[in-house]
């Protein structure tokens, strides 16, 4: 007989293993239309065997793909306390948003679930979509600023390929010409280094940067 509501034991228990879990997780699937998988009776069963201590480790869980609808469910049958978590997780990209708006659907929808506990998973749903809008325009214009940035770069590193012009740039759009040069060609100034390797680098610096004629190389 299905639980009318969820108790969750007074008791301080031990949050279970990534093993465990996964035995828990397996044995929750039932054989539908599509096969074994996930359902209203597999909430039901993890109810009883999830307990909110196990939070954290099935957020860990949930990054695992083969292990994701079963966390997703699992992170579900907790109802008010996997609320939170899930809001936090998702805003530190521990879960995807759309994924975190999946767990608070079937909170909502779970005839377990205290009616205050599907009211605040309704109202989250709507934050996390807000907050997955928001995510992505910073995403986008973060992606616009770093290609606009290349391509100036890479228009003042045509520029120090002429004196005049090269002339006109600053010291620190140098800088940035003589970065990108460096990553172009696999070196860091401040990693390891050959003796041949850190020649070229302050060669490079004293050039791009410092503007001082290059050394023809001896013969």
């Amino acid at each position: 007989m299905y639980l009318t509501s969820l108790t969750i034991c007074a008791a301080a228990q031990t949050p279970k293993p990534p093993t465990d879990l996964r035995i828990i997780l397996l044995h929750a699937q039932h054989l539908g239309a599509h096969g074994m998988g996930y359902g209203e009776q597999s909430l039901h069963e993890l109810a009883t065997r999830i307990q909110p201590d196990d939070i954290p480790a099935l957020i860990e869980l949930h990054s695992h793909k083969h292990w994701r609808t079963g966390a997703t469910f699992a992170l579900a049958s907790q109802c008010q306390a996997s609320i939170e978590p899930t809001r936090d997780a998702a805003i530190q990209h521990k879960l995807p948003f759309f994924e975190a708006q999946e767990i608070m659907d079937l909170i909502a929808g779970f005839e377990a679930c205290s009616t205050d506990a599907k009211e605040k998973a309704t109202t989250l749903r709507a934050e996390l979509s807000a907050l997955s809008d928001a995510d992505q325009a910073k995403t986008a214009a973060e992606a616009k600023e770093k290609t606009e940035n290349d391509a100036r770069i890479q228009r003042n590193g045509l520029k120090m390929l002429d004196p005049k012009q090269a002339a006109s740039l600053t010291r620190q759009e140098r800088e940035e010409v003589y970065h990108r040069s460096l990553k172009a060609i696999g070196l860091d100034e401040n990693g390891p280094l050959t003796p041949q390797q850190r020649d070229l680098v302050d060669r490079m610096y004293r050039t791009m940067v410092l503007g001082e004629p290059s050394k023809p190389k001896p013969q």
